[in-house]
């Protein structure tokens, strides 16, 4: 079946995760993507670990269905043959240092009056301008600048989360943005800039706390795994050790989770927890009093009563479990792609779409697809040789 964007070419000038993974989902959607990389050594993420079939994990998590194309930039005859390829796309993205695209004329200002029908996408952490522009920043450092560590760890210590957020958010826009752009642009005919900050994504997803914070009120505290303002929110040890998450979300789950799950009917009532309010404020009461009743059960006995009182429930999943989760099993999530090193396990993407599949292609070597772009553009063997002879791809 076709997909949404199979007539689309974009070209990436993608390192690390921001970009790679906007452009993965791109490609997801029927997209050609063609990853420009250094000769030799590719994309910096290529080298992070070798945990996956001797492949790295992030690269092998934001790289599918790709087509890479070796340039070295600095080289004239390398930049050329990128303008050329740029002439033919239908989206650019890049998340270069700051101002680089810029000095080898592929802004979107020099760009537009040449294509005008091109989408130019730039991934960075602060955005074009303003006076953190020129500042370098990687995940962890935008966690920090968003605000995102000070509601995130323990009362003793912020934690990062465990995984790039901050370069997801921003993936997450770019694709968002470069789709919207997409459809601007059947609407008018003309291409558009997409310019996505790292801090603005992350700042969005952190509404909730600058909203509770708002007008110098006290921030959410830092509740290692439990919600910061509801209560009971978060993990609870049963009699086996194991850990149990579960979540209340209103007056009537509370009465349940009372009756239902601690047998301790007369607790809904009592004045110290009456609302979520007086919970919060006596958490650590209740939480005694939680982990008492929970102390001759199994983790299992605690979601089978949990299950019974419809209140929601997880277990702490480690990554084996996840891989072999029952629910992700029996809708069928996983497919095997390609890639240097054999089949690998993938998800498909989260949004199932009645009307097409998505496309789950190999994760490209390094260069893999040079020669065959090359000759696309109409550089034949003897210009494809000297290119190579030069170190330009």
């Amino acid at each position: 079946m076709a997909r949404p964007l199979d007539d689309i070419t974009v070209v990436s000038l993608e390192h690390a995760i921001a970009a790679p993974f906007c452009t993965r989902q791109l490609a997801d959607l029927g997209a050609r993507v063609i990853k420009v990389e250094r000769p030799g050594s590719g994309d910096f993420a290529r080298d992070y670990d070798h945990r996956t079939k001797g492949l790295a994990s992030h690269f092998v998590w934001v790289n599918r269905s790709k087509e890479s194309l070796t340039l070295d930039l600095k080289q004239p005859a390398a930049l050329a043959t990128l303008k050329e390829l740029v002439a033919t796309a239908d989206v650019l993205v890049q998340n270069l240092a700051p101002g680089a695209a810029a000095r080898m004329g592929l802004g979107y200002e020099e760009l537009s009056r040449r294509h005008p029908r091109l989408v130019v996408c730039d991934i960075s952490g602060y955005g074009n301008d303003g006076p953190y522009r020129d500042k370098k920043a990687y995940d962890l450092l935008i966690q920090s600048e968003a605000g995102f560590l000070s509601v995130t760890g323990t009362p003793q210590e912020p934690c990062k989360a465990g995984n790039s957020i901050a370069d997801i958010a921003a993936g997450m826009y770019a694709y968002s943005g470069v789709l919207s752009a997409l459809m601007q642009r059947h609407k008018t005919g003309k291409g558009s800039h997409v310019d996505v900050s790292m801090l603005e994504a992350l700042g969005e997803w952190m509404g909730f706390p600058l909203y509770y914070a708002y007008e110098g009120q006290p921030a959410p505290t830092r509740s290692g795994a439990s919600h910061a303002t509801i209560y009971p929110y978060g993990p609870f040890q049963a009699g086996d050790g194991k850990t149990v998450m579960l979540g209340l979300q209103n007056e009537r789950e509370w009465k349940a989770f009372c009756a239902e799950v601690l047998l301790l009917p007369a607790l809904a009532t009592d004045a110290r927890f009456s609302s979520n309010a007086r919970r919060h404020e006596n958490r650590d009461a209740l939480r005694d009093l939680i982990v008492q009743a929970f102390a001759p059960l199994s983790a299992q006995q605690v979601i089978e009563r949990l299950d019974q009182a419809q209140i929601a429930n997880a277990r702490v999943n480690a990554m084996a479990d996840v891989w072999a989760h029952p629910q992700l099993q029996a809708r069928e999530r996983f497919r095997s792609v390609g890639s240097p090193a054999g089949p690998i396990n993938a998800l498909l993407p989260p949004a199932a779409n009645s009307s097409f599949d998505y496309r789950m292609d190999p994760i490209p070597a390094i260069g893999e697809h040079s020669e065959a772009i090359l000759r696309a553009l109409g550089h034949g063997d003897a210009e494809i040789a000297a290119l190579r002879a030069a170190g330009a791809i």
